[in-house]
């Protein structure tokens, strides 16, 4: 799916879209809005980098950050259906996870990223696990999911 196919599909269903990034920091708003008449769709994008920026920006709870991590599906899940409310989009969108190269653990890879999904009643929050220890390619292999997962559920 392309960024080129998602655009029509988005403005001939008159949808608009949201998104709320940590780890790409504003590539998907980039790629979102990159054509001409993207304004049609495109509400806004946040990217909420720090903990300080998820908890004040997009309100998530800090215990959640405290006893998950920035990067965990609670955080994410928190994003997204906040987003929602702050936007009133039809289709919302978050990503936190690990780009590298540094800052990953055992338990959380470089290369982990989770994308979070609302549209309507639908949420779907998921866990990718990105071989790429390299920094560019994590962000865009991040936003090419993306692009797959909204092409899909429109």
């Amino acid at each position: 799916m392309s960024i080129q196919y998602l655009h029509k599909k988005l403005i001939k269903k008159k949808l608009n879209i949201s998104v709320a990034e940590s780890c790409t920091g504003g590539l998907l708003a980039h790629n979102l809005t990159k054509l001409a008449n993207s304004s049609k769709y495109f509400q806004m994008g946040l990217t909420t980098y720090s903990n300080q920026a998820k908890i004040k920006i997009l309100k998530v709870n800090k215990n959640i950050i405290k006893k998950y991590g920035a990067v965990s599906h609670e955080c994410c899940k928190a994003m997204v259906q906040n987003l929602s409310k702050i936007s009133k989009s039809k289709i919302n969108i978050s990503i936190t996870g690990i780009a590298g190269p540094g800052g990953g653990s055992k338990e959380k890879p470089v290369g982990l990223v989770y994308i979070g999904v609302k549209k309507g009643k639908t949420l779907l929050i998921r866990e990718n696990k990105f071989k790429s220890k390299n920094r560019n390619s994590i962000q865009k292999l991040t936003v090419r999911n993306v692009i797959k997962i909204i092409s899909k559920i429109i």
